[in-house]
């Protein structure tokens, strides 16, 4: 719509709350949780919907998080993907820094190639987000994300420590995890801590653990494209 000045305005349709926003209001309102595993399946559904368009376009979100999800209908649990300032379509020469630390992809930290697959891991970690209301991987330094993925879901392969071109920056050339630490200038070595998706997610259903843990694949090898992820067992399982 344009006006006589000539100004530009782009009119939308009025959606509510982002997904991170409304949680927090969920839980501070001290109300009934309102991400039940039912409620959850429907907005996997539709985000998966949303991420197998924007891929059989070319195009990878690279920012999916939270706050990038915004409710259309409490009621129907209506979402709506947006802002795709961050995106780029997968022929470009795609750039390191892409997606909020928390959900960044375990490729992208390494400095590997990374494609589509990269907006399948933020789903895993928003999906772990809502269920538990805690975040996955806390905005920590990227070593330290690293040393929670690899305490909580298993060793990167090593065809993925070799080819990193920022692998050095967090492992030492027998692979084994490192930070700098900045007050004594010394290298000390990680061990990851132990823990499980089970015990973060506080859940017993074991079909929606197997569908985050499917999305949650280190190696972006074995993680589902969106079109894979919608044919899993879980989405048509009836609460």
């Amino acid at each position: 719509m344009k006006t006589s000045q000539e100004h530009l305005f782009i009119v939308t349709e009025l959606l509510r709350a982002n997904l991170y926003e409304f949680q927090k209001f969920n839980q501070e309102s001290g109300g009934e949780a309102y991400f039940t595993l039912n409620r959850l399946q429907l907005i996997t559904r539709q985000c998966l919907e949303a991420l197998q368009y924007l891929h059989s376009l070319g195009i990878v979100h690279c920012d999916l998080k939270p706050e990038n999800i915004l409710i259309k209908s409490y009621r129907r649990c209506e979402i709506k993907v947006i802002d795709l300032g961050s995106s780029c379509f997968q022929t470009d020469n795609l750039c390191l820094y892409v997606q909020s630390r928390s959900y960044r992809a375990p490729e992208v930290m390494l400095g590997l190639q990374y494609d589509e697959k990269i907006d399948l891991w933020s789903l895993g970690c928003i999906l772990a987000e809502l269920c538990s209301g805690e975040v996955l991987f806390p905005n920590d330094a990227v070593v330290m994300i690293l040393a929670r993925m690899i305490g909580m879901l298993g060793s990167i392969d090593m065809e993925m420590l070799v080819k990193g071109q920022e692998t050095h920056k967090y492992f030492t050339k027998e692979y084994d995890i490192y930070y700098v630490n900045e007050e004594t200038d010394q290298l000390e070595y990680i061990i990851p801590e132990e823990s499980s998706l089970e015990q973060h997610l506080q859940v017993t259903d074991t079909m929606f653990i197997d569908f985050v843990r499917y999305l949650l694949s280190i190696n972006p090898k074995r993680r589902p494209s969106a079109r894979q992820a919608l044919r899993h067992p879980w989405l048509s399982y009836v609460y």
